[in-house]
């Protein structure tokens, strides 16, 4: 079990998507500071916001992966193609769940309002826009480049 560990934390792939995803975080929870003056725990663990967290992570690993595998090999194929689907499912599919969840919501308050259901919230946050996609995109690709 030990030597799992090891090679793990040896991983530079690894360990660099995951400081990536750190990174990521870290920017949308500061960003929303900013904005609302105020600390939100839900920034640091939800999902949605500016940078896309996933992307950054997934577009880091493909990058790492490209530039120690090189960008000719299967291992960098598998990676891109990851992160491909991770871009389009971040601001495709979750950010057309989310504005069903908020169209959802409101048809929820209304009938709640008259008296007929009391049902909970949906979490309507859960995808990015295509910004937020491309700033965690950049922010992946630089981290991997930075820790070349």
């Amino acid at each position: 079990m030990n030597d799992f560990f090891v090679q793990l934390f040896k991983n530079k792939i690894f360990i660099t998507t995951i400081v990536a995803w750190f990174v990521a975080q870290a920017v949308k929870v500061s960003l929303g500071i900013l904005r609302q003056r105020k600390f939100d725990f839900r920034w640091l663990i939800g999902t949605g916001g500016m940078p896309s967290s996933h992307v950054a992570g997934a577009s880091c690993l493909a990058t790492s992966t490209g530039l120690i595998h090189g960008f000719d090999s299967a291992l960098f194929a598998l990676a891109a193609s990851f992160a491909l689907v991770v871009m389009f499912d971040a601001q495709g599919v979750r950010r057309m769940a989310g504005k069903q969840a908020r169209i959802l919501n409101k048809l929820m308050d209304d009938i709640y309002w008259r008296g007929k259901i009391s049902d909970g919230q949906l979490k309507e946050f859960i995808g990015h826009t295509p910004i937020e996609v491309l700033a965690g995109f950049i922010l992946g690709v630089s981290i991997a480049l930075v820790a070349r």
